[in-house]
């Protein structure tokens, strides 16, 4: 220690005397010198190595950029000046292959699932938390991931990724695809996380964090990975290669991986999975500068699966799915997910002084998005478990329960409870002997995204304790969406045609027949532009760091329909008004450090948002109404305020964070689809129900904990403790087809739980690391999880006949009971880890191991209440019935299920 000491001590003295020279030491993670390490500035051409005590000189005359790289050790980049004296630790990669794996766990908990984007897995916030160091979001990525959880009870639109600064988030739901880069695994490790309000260098971000992920080819440790895994959760095998070449004395960088992932079925019954990866960085380093090119592209298909209600779950069992069946002998699936929208990137950043950098960014995504179904003009519904197929129909039954066909429809579904292919193609072939159109048609609805983002940042330096940056970019975004036929199955035309009600889907073509890849039903553009300012603030002091940011964001969306709808003429063809609006936002935070081990911490925000485009329009495929045109209201913009406060400990072997966070949504609005009888008394009709001036209140504690009890054993811990509610009753109308428009007044849905997942989650378990081998063992608890409530069963139609006075019958107690929000069980999961890594010369191999679930708990993740059942009568009538016809639907999380990871590092 004298010894190194005094050699910096040395070096220092010389700087007044050698100011072309950048010098120090090169440590290990425990302080002992690494000797022979070569250290390079590539856009210089020189290098130098350290010597037996860790000591180098370089001789440079300007700023550059340093790599320093030792065997054993992962490679060190920095930025550099003359006259800089600097030690450097240098990670061992030995460690790091362990470390490795704790990073990747949540990464593959989102490969599994990142396809999946319907109202579960979409919402699946892992993702944004993988990068994260603090022990209650880790343990939320890696441990409640699978119950649906959501950090502070919000969705993932909430949270803020982008790619080198440009934003990733959907302009249609607010969320990250995150399959546009799914499978690349190993090349998306470098991301930078802010949790929760904090501050991001990159743009405001949301209010559960903001991922920044870093794909120039520089910051990659030089070397290749081939992994081969395994699992039975959404694929069953997965191969994946990639090499980064490192910084060469010539300035040039690479990286590379592909990837294939690939299964017939996950764990629910009939779920392919085919998904493809390709990413090649490629980055050239000049003087004070360097420039980047990404290309991403991602194809990928998977089946997807069904949720149930009770009553088929109890006969099926939580694997069944309800959208496959075997044709030809092999297994096909109706509801298909296919997802193609490569990635063009390319990123400049240039040091413009010693304190200043400028980084600039130009994204282009383009291609398709298709999510596959069943339609069925002139045929009855396909669906094996279409309620009329099902025992509780027959039970139902008005002269009294019928077991006999109760018996026989059960038996049907334990036997045949798959869809029937050959029967949907004889259907067909009828229909063309009879020159009839068809009567089933397999389509996709499609979204076919063209976006161009423009983005830069400037960073400077005011100080060394204050900084300041500013951010410009605008997107741009065409969309056009439309239905496209992808298999007549054995019918020769389809009749443009509403079969319901007889209105042409284009009156400009109104008697237009179509096949296989032409549009079909609706067909319309969606053209958005985006432009937001940035501004943040940021100083670090003895005692106090602290952040101010503003933001300003300016959104216009029009609709431009390609159809003229014959439902709605006069309100559907061409382009529609622009919509217009201007968000104002802005945070703060300041943590005091008490000492190095106690910190306490405070974050306050407040946004607005404009309305994602799905909650935008109320029924976009069809005419160009507005959310709240109809019932005479503006659609305005989202409010959202936050805080939380929190105490951090810090200390050698416990780390500890405790938070108290609140958080207010208000004037939202959302849109949903379904048929509803009990419309207006006895009405019976396809809706869109639209909810106004949504108002939602999320406050509850976090905590989280690690104490390492011993040197190869850790002790880890976290809670959270939520009460997430609706905060008003909102205004809800329906429109439809048949009827128009109909007013609801308000939905009483104030202090009813909002269906976001478990509200309270706990978990504790251990780590035990030793001689580069790691089991853990972790058991978590989860209560209050509830079904997401309808609406228009908690509105003024509740309880109206179709005179419009109440049912002469109507009983509130009764009422009240048959509306109480239904909460899950708490329930139990478990599960374990494995890993070892063994050094094979400059080699290493290496596996990990995941068995969640261990004792195979059957628990529902979420669900819904369907709407069918829209009065006191209707609902009164189901549950008077044996079994519901139309009780919730639900989701269920997985049995015991497992990960299988292998690898060779080179």
């Amino acid at each position: 220690m004298f010894v190194r000491i005094f050699i910096l001590f040395f070096l220092s003295l010389g700087i007044g005397f050698a100011q072309n020279n950048v010098s120090g030491l090169i440590v290990n993670q425990d302080g002992k010198p690494v000797h022979n390490a070569l250290v390079q500035a590539p856009e210089l051409a020189i290098q130098t190595q350290s010597d037996e005590n860790g000591s180098f000189v370089l001789e440079i005359s300007s700023a550059a950029l340093v790599t320093v790289s030792a065997d054993s050790y992962q490679t060190y980049i920095s930025e550099v000046s003359p006259g800089d004296v600097i030690t450097i630790a240098l990670l061992s990669t030995e460690v790091d292959e362990l470390d490795q794996f704790s990073e990747s766990m949540s990464l593959i908990t989102l490969s599994d699932d990142e396809l999946s984007e319907d109202d579960q897995a979409a919402d699946n916030i892992s993702g944004l938390l993988q990068s994260s160091r603090d022990v209650f979001l880790r343990t939320a990525a890696y441990e409640f991931s699978s119950s649906f959880f959501r950090v502070r009870g919000l969705d993932s639109d909430l949270g803020s990724v982008r790619m080198n600064g440009v934003p990733m988030n959907k302009f249609y739901n607010g969320r990250p695809q995150w399959s546009n880069w799914g499978g690349l695994n190993d090349l998306m490790r470098n991301q930078e996380f802010n949790s929760g309000l904090q501050s991001s260098d990159y743009g405001f971000g949301g209010l559960i964090g903001s991922t920044n992920i870093n794909t120039k080819a520089s910051s990659y440790r030089s070397g290749g990975r081939v992994t081969y895994s395994s699992s039975n959760r959404s694929y069953a095998n997965r191969l994946l290669v990639s090499y980064a070449s490192g910084l060469n004395t010539s300035g040039w960088a690479y990286a590379l991986a592909v990837s294939n992932r690939w299964g017939e079925s996950g764990y629910s019954d009939g779920t392919f999975y085919d998904a493809q990866s390709f990413m090649l960085s490629v980055e050239k380093v000049l003087k004070n500068q360097s420039i980047n090119l990404t290309l991403i592209a991602t194809p990928n298909r998977r089946g997807k699966s069904s949720p149930n209600t009770q009553e088929v779950y109890d006969l099926m069992g939580i694997k069944y799915n309800e959208y496959w069946g075997n044709q030809n002998g092999e297994q096909r699936n109706s509801r298909v997910k296919r997802l193609d929208e490569p990635i063009f990137m390319l990123n400049h950043e240039i040091q413009l002084s010693n304190t200043s950098t400028l980084q600039s960014s130009v994204a282009y995504q383009f291609g398709e998005l298709g999510n596959s179904r069943f339609d069925y003009p002139g045929g009855s519904n396909p669906s094996p478990t279409y309620y009329q197929k099902l025992p509780s129909y027959f039970l139902a039954d008005s002269d009294g329960p019928d077991y006999g066909g109760a018996y026989l429809a059960q038996e049907q579904l334990l036997t045949n409870g798959q869809i029937n292919w050959n029967r949907i193609y004889d259907a067909n072939i009828n229909t063309t002997a009879s020159d009839l159109p068809a009567a089933y048609v397999l389509y996709e609805d499609r979204s076919d995204d063209s976006q161009l983002t423009f983005n830069t940042s400037l960073k400077s330096f005011l100080s060394d304790e204050v900084s300041v940056v500013f951010a410009l970019t605008h997107q741009a975004l065409e969309s056009e969406n439309f239905a496209e036929i992808q298999d007549m199955m054995g019918a020769s035309y389809y009749l443009n045609r509403d079969s319901f009600d007889g209105y042409a889907y284009n009156l400009e073509d109104p008697d237009g027949t179509a096949g296989v890849g032409d549009r079909f039903k609706y067909n319309y553009i969606f053209d958005v532009q985006q432009t937001e300012a940035f501004l943040k603030a940021q100083f670090s002091l003895n005692r106090f760091d602290g952040y101010a940011a503003g933001s300003f964001k300016s959104t216009s969306y029009q609709r431009e329909g390609l159809y003229r709808h014959g439902a709605y003429a006069d309100n559907s063809f061409g382009k529609g008004k622009k919509l217009s609006f201007d968000a104002l936002s802005g945070k703060a935070g300041l943590t005091y450090k008490l000492s190095g081990i106690h910190l306490f911490d405070a974050n306050v925000a407040w946004m607005q948002r404009a309305p994602h485009l799905r909650n935008t329009y109320a029924n976009s495929r069809e005419n160009h109404y507005v959310v709240g045109e109809l019932a005479g209201r503006d659609l305005e913009l989202e409010e959202l305020t936050a805080y939380d406060v929190s105490y951090i400990l810090r200390a050698p072997k416990l780390t500890a964070r405790l938070t108290a966070y609140h958080t207010a949504i208000t004037n939202a609005s959302e849109i949903s689809f379904f048929f509803a009888e009990g419309i207006g008394g006895d009405t019976s009709s396809f809706v869109q129900e639209i909810s106004q001036n949504i108002d939602k209140e999320y406050q509850g504690v976090e905590f989280g904990f690690e104490a390492n009890v011993l040197p190869a054993l850790t002790l880890k811990g976290a809670a959270s403790i939520g009460r997430h509610l609706y905060a008003n009753d909102p205004s809800v109308y329906l429109t439809s087809d048949d009827f128009g428009y109909l007013d609801f007044g308000t939905s009483k849905m104030k202090n009813l739980r909002i269906a976001n997942g478990p509200q309270e989650a706990y978990s504790f378990g251990f780590e035990y690391r030793e001689n580069y081998w790691w089991f853990g063992f972790t058991t978590n608890f989860f209560n209050n999880t509830y079904v997401d409530a309808s609406p228009i069963n908690r509105t003024q139609n509740f309880l109206l006949d179709s005179d419009g006075l109440p049912f002469n019958d109507y009983d509130p107690d009764l009422a009240r009971e048959l509306l109480e929000q239904e909460e899950f069980g708490d329930y139990l999961v478990s599960n374990i880890v494995l890993g070892k890594s063994w050094r094979i010369n400059r080699n290493f191999l290496g596996f990990f191991l995941s068995i969640n679930n261990l004792f195979d708990e059957e628990f529902k993740t979420g669900g819904f209440e369907q709407s069918r059942n829209a009065n006191f009568r209707e609902l009164r009538q189901e549950f008077s019935n044996p079994i519901r016809q139309f009780g919730p639907k639900y989701w269920y999380g997985r049995g015991t299920n497992y990960f299988l990871n292998v690898y060779v590092r080179f």
